[in-house]
């Protein structure tokens, strides 16, 4: 006998209809056998769909069993045809009859991991194929108990998450009756408790300020400073002046999670913006992603987020320029002679450096011991291109004693993001969607929506002079310019605006 069963596989970020198709033959010797470019862990689900079935109480078929998962070219990878591959298997041999029960198989997408004693088991990836089972028209989708929540963010679609194959096989025989999971209760308000705040930091007004502004217009910045100044401590309280989430960002933040296999216990969706901090010590894929089945790198993960590379010329020099392309197009592609796929990579890179080796160049208080040769090299780690990308940087000096002991009153982060939202809500309805913040607008983008006045205009042509602008460079001036117009709630960029834009500039870039 024949039996089909709709399941689905992702590629990258996206997900595609595998059509799980069973048969069982009435002659030959018994066999089982999968087809359709499966991997080792497809395979194996051979054994744990036989274990699974005879542990649930039900006879396993001793006959040539012939499993094909469709499409035939697309490689199969992972543990998310097991469920499928059961419920054929015991369809095709007569063992279950479907028609009659609450569940019908024929509008329902089915994904899961069988374990031996036929408990369903978390699979990761299920939030792309909810939102496939959906765009297709599918009615239902059944998944592991685990991850009903997550699958039930997607409205539109009713999703069952039973906790075991026995449980399946009683709601299909009409046995016992299974409710649908209820979507989960989301918060992305800016209501959240952050470890670090704004107010716990002493000193530091400028960097603050330069935070306030990237954080507003998605600015990337560095931070150069001797050990010690707080760069790690701005650095960690960033994320507490981000505006909180919109739903479709939690949505894309979620589904790379889901993919990398990172998302938390208990956790339908990504309600906070990503911070993530890879040690020095990470590799090329580790940052970028890849692999022979590529997955999401950091960039990824840090997407709508913040990457926080501490320590920056300790990161080798391939790592860092594999940086270039994703600062400026926003997105990483990974090719493969199987093909490509693209990872979304829209974060905020905040960097953090010492000034030297030793840390001490140019401090106050103490005296650096760094050769000339030595400092010069420690420099030359950092291309100048991807300098060029930067558009904040920021000397982060030690502070003074007399404001780490005196009992100031600094601005929390509520304060400073409700600034943030303020600003962001002007890049919202001037952009209309098409983009989110003032860092991603195009060439032409900065042509209709920073016009300057002509002082403004004078002053940035001395600075190009003086500065060694590039190209690159002028634009992100413009972008940050128009940033900090809008947190001054200005139609127009002032010349004011463009002098405080250009003092963020690095003097001694080429």
């Amino acid at each position: 006998m024949f039996a089909k069963i709709f399941s689905g596989a992702n590629v990258g970020l996206d997900a595609i209809t595998v059509t799980v198709e069973v048969d069982i033959a009435s002659k030959g010797l018994p066999s089982f056998t999968i087809v359709g470019l499966a991997d080792r862990a497809v395979e194996e689900s051979k054994e744990r769909v036989r274990s699974a079935i005879r542990n649930c109480d039900i006879e396993f078929p001793a006959k040539k069993i012939t499993v094909n998962l469709a499409p035939a070219d697309l490689p199969k990878e992972g543990p998310y045809f097991d469920l499928p591959i059961a419920l054929g298997l015991l369809l095709s041999s007569g063992q279950i009859i479907h028609q009659n029960s609450s569940l019908n198989l024929n509008e329902t997408l089915v994904v899961g991991e069988v374990s031996l004693d036929g408990t369903l088991r978390k699979t990761h990836g299920i939030l792309p194929l909810a939102i496939l089972a959906k765009e297709i028209g599918f009615k239902n989708i059944l998944v592991p108990k685990e991850n009903g929540g997550e699958a039930a963010i997607i409205e539109g679609i009713k999703v069952f998450a039973p906790n075991s194959l026995q449980q399946v096989i009683k709601i299909l025989l009409g046995q016992e009756f299974i409710k649908p999971i209820p979507k989960p209760p989301l918060n992305l308000d800016d209501d959240l408790n952050y470890e670090y705040d704004f107010s716990q930091i002493k000193g530091q007004e400028q960097a603050k300020r330069a935070l306030e502004i990237a954080a507003a217009g998605g600015h990337n910045i560095l931070l150069k400073g001797p050990p010690g100044a707080g760069k790690t401590m701005l650095a960690r309280a960033f994320p507490s002046i981000l505006p909180p989430l919109t739903f479709s960002e939690a949505i894309e933040a979620t589904k790379i999670y889901s993919i990398a296999g990172l998302l938390p216990n208990g956790l339908s969706l990504i309600t906070t913006r990503p911070f993530r901090s890879p040690h020095h010590s990470a590799s090329h894929i580790g940052l970028i992603g890849g692999g022979n089945s590529p997955r999401p790198g950091e960039i990824s993960l840090a997407h709508r987020g913040v990457l926080f590379m501490d320590e920056l010329p300790e990161f080798p020099r391939q790592v860092l320029e594999s940086l270039r392309q994703p600062l400026e197009d926003h997105k990483i592609t990974i090719s493969r002679a199987s093909g490509s796929l693209t990872f979304p990579a829209q974060f905020i890179l905040m960097a953090a450096q010492n000034p030297c080796p030793c840390g001490f160049l140019g401090d106050r208080k103490r005296s650096c011991s760094c050769m000339p040769g030595q400092i010069a090299k420690y420099k030359r780690r950092i291309s100048g291109p991807l300098l060029d990308r930067i558009d904040i940087y920021l000397e982060v000096p030690a502070v003074e004693v007399d404001k780490l002991s005196a009992e100031l009153v600094a601005e929390d982060s509520k304060t400073i993001r409700d600034k943030v939202r303020g600003a962001r809500k002007i890049q919202q309805d001037r952009f209309k969607g098409r983009i989110l913040t003032n860092s991603e607008m195009s060439n032409q983008d900065i042509k209709e929506y920073c016009s300057i006045t002509q002082d403004g205009l004078e002053l940035l042509k001395m600075a190009i002079s003086s500065l060694n602008l590039s190209a690159r460079g002028y634009h992100r001036v413009l972008k940050l310019a128009r940033t900090i117009a809008d947190l001054a709630s200005s139609e127009n960029i002032l010349t004011e605006h463009i002098a405080e834009a250009l003092q963020y500039r690095a003097r001694d870039e080429s």
